[in-house]
């Protein structure tokens, strides 16, 4: 017998605790927007989901900190946003607005729930082409509407009308509408800037902080409808960026 033979490493057990506790913490954040839409809590179903947001991007940015990041951390949190910001979003809009679809007539109810689905569908498509993406695209953009931001959409304009006092009858149209383009949007070529080259641990002109406090105080004044025009404003930018680029004169150098 060979006395020296090679000894094999044997594969790392266990996982990391921080990262995967965040992660689990927005899963459950979505998990509770679905069960408190069941229950007609809408305001606290949309709450938790902008929840299970902040701590979706708490978690990987600790994980790069802390160099704790692993393939089964990636996966893990895969399937939490699957259901924080695919499920979650897409069964809260279900049950506040496009439910009441079915009032119209038995086509106009399979519409609603068709419409949910497929924004759950886009939800899974594009974040199983943002995982194989990782490390080929430009990391300034987002090809397609990140589902966290379409999540944002849903969740901030069910909150401001709920807090204007409109059912989710009264504009079912609108919910219909706007659960069908945020879903087609995420699986677009449309690109969306990503802030991830923004400059966070490197000085910024005073402008910047004053401008960033001043989001924070509108926050609290008024957190609902200071979502929304976030939101608005962010998802509208990748079809006005694209329409920007269409128009430019041909030769021209995007100015990126």
């Amino acid at each position: 017998m060979d006395d020296h033979q090679p000894v094999r490493a044997r594969p790392a057990r266990g996982i990391y605790l921080l990262p995967n506790l965040l992660t689990s913490g927005g899963l459950f954040a979505g998990f509770y927007a679905i069960i408190a839409a069941s229950q007609d809590r809408f305001v606290d179903a949309c709450i938790a989901v902008f929840v299970a947001a902040i701590l979706d991007g708490l978690d990987g940015r600790i994980a790069r900190l802390t160099n704790t990041q692993t393939e089964f951390g990636t996966q893990y949190d895969s399937l939490a946003d699957l259901v924080s910001f695919g499920m979650a979003p897409a069964l809260v809009m279900y049950h506040w607005s496009l439910s009441t679809l079915q009032f119209l007539g038995p086509v106009w109810g399979k519409a609603g729930w068709a419409a949910a689905f497929l924004y759950a569908a886009c939800a899974a498509l594009r974040l199983a082409r943002f995982n194989t993406q990782v490390g080929v695209v430009d990391k300034r953009w987002f090809i397609g509407l990140a589902s966290p931001a379409a999540a944002a959409t849903m969740m901030s304009l069910i909150w401001t009308l709920h807090d204007f006092g409109y059912g989710g009858a009264d504009v079912r149209y609108v919910a219909l509408a706007v659960t069908v383009a945020a879903g087609l949007l995420m699986v677009s070529r449309v690109r969306y800037y990503s802030f991830k080259t923004l400059p966070f641990a490197s000085r910024v002109p005073f402008v910047a902080v004053l401008v960033a406090l001043l989001v924070l105080v509108a926050l609290a004044v008024d957190t609902p409808r200071v979502l929304l025009a976030i939101a608005g404003v962010y998802l509208l930018s990748g079809p006005l960026h694209w329409l920007v680029r269409r128009v430019r004169p041909r030769g021209a150098t995007p100015a990126e």
